[in-house]
């Protein structure tokens, strides 16, 4: 039993050897290792919510990430046009909803829940959503314009 023990910890040391030359030799490349950035939109394309006027699922081939989040997108034309303007596509507020955010809290959001006003995206938490939203949208968007610095600071 001694030498199962003694042979797994040797294991581990070894595996932690080869896993910290790794990411030296990636720093000295340039390179960065795969990064736990959130997926937004539950992998739906931002750009589609403009561009087709409706959602769509993306697709991990064509992704980008912006103001640390990962967003997908259908094709390699729109990933294009999300890198060219990240600030006219990103959802407001990473894609988290708007109106919790708005509460001082953070959201994920049903991708079918959206809306496109004074040019910006925002996402919802369900459908109902919107008519609260479009009932007291500058209200709401000055809440949460306010929260955010410090809602964004937790995860």
């Amino acid at each position: 039993m001694a030498g199962v023990s003694r042979r797994l910890v040797l294991a581990a040391v070894s595996a932690l050897g080869v896993s910290a030359a790794f990411q030296r030799r990636l720093a000295a490349q340039g390179a960065k290792p795969a990064s736990p950035e959130r997926v937004a939109l539950n992998g739906y394309d931002p750009v589609a919510y403009f561009t087709d006027g409706r959602p769509a699922k993306g697709s991990a081939e064509f992704s980008a990430s912006f103001d640390g989040t990962t967003y997908h997108f259908k094709n390699a034309q729109h990933r294009a046009l999300f890198v060219a303007d990240p600030d006219r596509y990103a959802p407001q507020y990473k894609a988290y909803c708007a109106i919790t955010i708005s509460r001082g809290a953070k959201q994920e959001v049903d991708p079918e829940a959206f809306l496109i006003w004074n040019g910006k995206l925002y996402m919802f938490a369900a459908k109902q959503g919107i008519d609260m939203f479009k009932q007291e949208a500058a209200a709401i968007v000055a809440k949460a314009e306010s929260a955010w610095p410090e809602v964004n600071k937790h995860p």
